[in-house]
């Protein structure tokens, strides 16, 4: 694989690049990697993979190339992952994210970018997405089987914003529920809830939700805090009083938020000491 610019997307799993747009591969449910990478030569860049939320359905766009953008002005290289949505069903969004860490760990000196700091970053159901990459990598049930499974597939952190966390009646996405699992039966509902798969080898985690988010209710957020600190992960928590679900980079029209927006900085100073 030879990337030769930022407009070309990614067919990592065949390992190629392609000139089809994101449009075309998104209509074709075909998960892809949109690179944003800085090209000025010197020290390896940290990475960021960004999952953009959509109930496991869609990608919602403002959640992309902005917050790429954002991270690229951080001095972070970053790529947007379109992963499979439905019809799609676990484990094959997990297995995207899985096999882009790994493919980027993999190139990572063609790329410029420092193998051990490779992060990820979702929001609501990408959030989801992302907590799953951080809780799961080392599952051996879950593991691809092939060669580049001997590559680490853990996120050297992880950010989870407004995110779907459980599987449990009341407090579920139940949108995002059916779209992953195909089903909201108990079995189901176990098995999407990250909350009860947490473990102290977890990266260091960042998460952000507003109190009053109907689509995905905060206890989510509470019920992931609570599992790191039970399991001794390292995490930093923001709760804002009011905004509605899905803000991204709280800067777009209806997603304009003066006090939510604060995550932004909260972030950066974080990644700061996680050495990004």
């Amino acid at each position: 694989m030879v990337l030769l610019s930022n407009t070309q997307n990614i067919l990592y799993w065949q390992d190629e690049v392609t000139e089809r747009s994101v449009a075309a591969l998104r209509a074709d449910n075909i998960p892809h990697l949109v690179p944003h990478l800085h090209q000025e030569p010197g020290e390896p860049y940290p990475c960021v993979i960004v999952l953009p939320g959509g109930g496991y359905l869609r990608h919602a766009d403002h959640e992309c190339g902005p917050v790429a953008g954002w991270l690229n002005g951080l001095g972070i290289n970053a790529f947007v992952l379109n992963y499979s949505v439905a019809p799609a069903r676990h484990p094959k969004p997990y297995h995207d994210v899985r096999r882009a860490i790994q493919w980027v760990r993999k190139n990572a000196a063609q790329l410029n970018i420092d193998p051990k700091r490779i992060g990820v970053l979702g929001f609501s159901a990408g959030g989801h997405l992302a907590g799953t990459a951080a809780a799961w990598w080392e599952n051996e049930a879950l593991a691809i089987g092939d060669e580049l499974d001997s590559i680490s597939a853990r996120p050297d952190l992880a950010v989870l914003c407004c995110p779907v966390v459980t599987g449990a009646r009341g407090a579920c996405n139940e949108g995002s529920l059916e779209n992953l699992m195909g089903t909201s039966s108990d079995e189901a509902r176990e098995c999407f809830s990250l909350e009860k798969q947490i473990s102290a080898q977890m990266p260091p985690t960042f998460i952000w939700h507003t109190a009053d988010d109907v689509a995905v209710p905060i206890s989510n957020t509470f019920l992931m805090a609570e599992a790191l600190a039970s399991s001794g992960v390292e995490f930093e928590l923001h709760i804002f009083p009011e905004g509605i679900h899905g803000l991204g980079l709280c800067g777009v029209k209806k997603f304009r938020h003066k006090q939510v927006r604060q995550w932004i900085g909260l972030c950066e100073q974080w990644f700061r000491r996680q050495g990004f």
